[in-house]
């Protein structure tokens, strides 16, 4: 998970609170010590730790508790409210009005622009818009290769010339062509935001290319130093926002998120893995309510909109609603699933799933099951897929010999069927609305206060 030990912490410190028989100062003083050590650890700046917990300690001394919550629902509310304000309050949309839109890259070197630029074209190319990418770093030799290689796995054309060393006569040479697209995502070379000379051709680039977005790219393993670096690339070049990278791998993301939202630079997006589709769009509200285990049912659904199309939806969710399910259905369940990207960060965003506290090791071995799974399903016939209460043990050993697996995994995956039939079952006749308030309510913060 992405600031794991951030978020069992402050996990655990809430427990700790759903525990208690009493909310009194004494425990309101120990829940204030935890959140500052948790976010110390992290490497959030020392002021701004203190400032922060001073607030949530105002707040739960001096605020009467709201009519319909219980004192420790609302001091879990409290928590999760400042923190929110604490990365920015509100999500930052990226303005993608213009035609073509200019999303220009900007960061430090080794802060993965290149990288980034390629995630970014993906994010928008899944959302049906016409993307083009343009590399005009001109120091970095295997710049406009790399940036290449991403563009034909997404089937996204790449602008650039790698033997031309002004950026301005690159950019000046495909202008013309850019206007065919939606959006255009311009890659510059890294620079050091403190260096003169890299910021005044920054500046030059920054007039030719007139970006609807600037967007600086930091490292979160940069942790409080983002800050500094942020502020004066803001007021070197008019920065727009911020894409925090490589926040999967570090324990000082903290301190990055952190600096970022205080810098007035608002954060836009964060990178969570090294894979092209590891780019989220940054909501303080999911990403808090991933830290604190309840979810991010926002960033779920976006991933699901990714890995199925609106018809595909609207036909799962028809058989949901009629008590149909058969094994072709968990069939393109489990596929849905996989292009998700992996179980565990699937799992994080799951009302009430963060607080299970599911080991890493049984979460691998589901995803090891979901392949052997997938091969007895490859080896079934429409028939057996379509009902499966056609398979005998004599059909079960057959399916199994044909996908290299055992017996026993077959029947796990039929008893995993029969578990999640009867879960469609229970939604058989539901009124859609009930339903989205049943979610709604499991976005909910019952779960660490009651």
């Amino acid at each position: 998970m992405v600031l794991d030990k951030l978020g069992e912490s402050l996990r655990n410190t809430l427990q700790k609170v759903a525990k208690s028989i009493f909310v009194d100062d004494a425990l309101i003083n120990e829940l204030v010590k935890e959140i500052q050590r948790a976010l110390l650890q992290s490497d959030v700046n020392v002021k701004l730790v203190f400032d922060l917990s001073q607030r949530i300690k105002e707040r739960l001394q001096k605020e009467e508790t709201p009519s319909g919550l219980t004192k420790k629902e609302y001091l879990v509310n409290v928590v999760y409210e400042e923190l929110v304000k604490f990365l920015g309050g509100e999500e930052s949309q990226v303005n993608t009005s213009a035609k073509p839109s200019m999303i220009m890259l900007t960061g430090l070197f080794g802060s993965g622009k290149t990288t980034t630029a390629g995630k970014l074209a993906r994010y928008f190319s899944k959302r049906g818009l016409k993307v083009a990418m343009v590399q005009l770093d001109v120091y970095r030799p295997a710049a406009f290769e790399q940036l290449n290689q991403l563009g034909k796995q997404m089937g996204v054309p790449v602008f650039g010339n790698k033997s031309e060393k002004d950026p301005l006569k690159i950019y000046g040479s495909c202008r013309d062509d850019l206007k065919k697209f939606d959006i255009a995502i311009v890659d510059t070379a890294g620079r050091d935001a403190l260096s003169g000379d890299l910021i005044n051709e920054l500046k030059s680039v920054a007039a030719a290319v007139k970006p609807d977005e600037n967007l600086l790219v930091i490292s979160a393993d940069i942790g409080q130093a983002a800050e500094k670096q942020a502020r004066a690339f803001h007021d070197a070049c008019n920065i727009t926002g911020v894409i925090v990278t490589k926040l999967e791998g570090t324990a000082k993301g903290g301190g990055a998120l952190s600096a970022c939202a205080i810098s007035g630079a608002p954060i836009k997006f964060v990178g969570v893995g090294e894979k092209t589709e590891d780019l989220e769009k940054f909501n303080p509200k999911g990403f808090v309510g991933r830290l604190l285990g309840m979810g991010d049912i926002e960033a779920l659904l976006e991933k699901a909109k990714e890995a199925m199309t609106e018809e595909e939806a609207k036909d799962i969710s028809q058989k949901f609603l009629k008590g149909e399910f058969t094994l072709l259905d968990l069939y393109e369940q489990m596929q849905a699933i996989k292009k998700m990207g992996p179980i565990a960060k699937v799992m994080e965003m799951v009302p009430g799933f963060g607080q299970l506290k599911l080991p890493k090791d049984m979460l691998e071995v589901q995803e090891e099951k979901l392949k052997k799974w997938k091969f007895a399903m490859d080896s079934m016939t429409k028939k057996e897929l379509e009902d499966p209460e056609l398979l005998t043990t004599e059909r079960i050993d057959r399916i199994a010999k044909g996908a290299g697996t055992s017996s026993s995994e077959v029947k796990e995956l039929i008893k995993q069927y029969r578990q999640s039939k009867k879960v469609v079952k229970m939604f058989k006749g539901s009124d859609p609305r009930k339903m989205q308030q049943m979610l709604k309510k499991m976005g909910g913060m019952k779960g660490l206060g009651g």
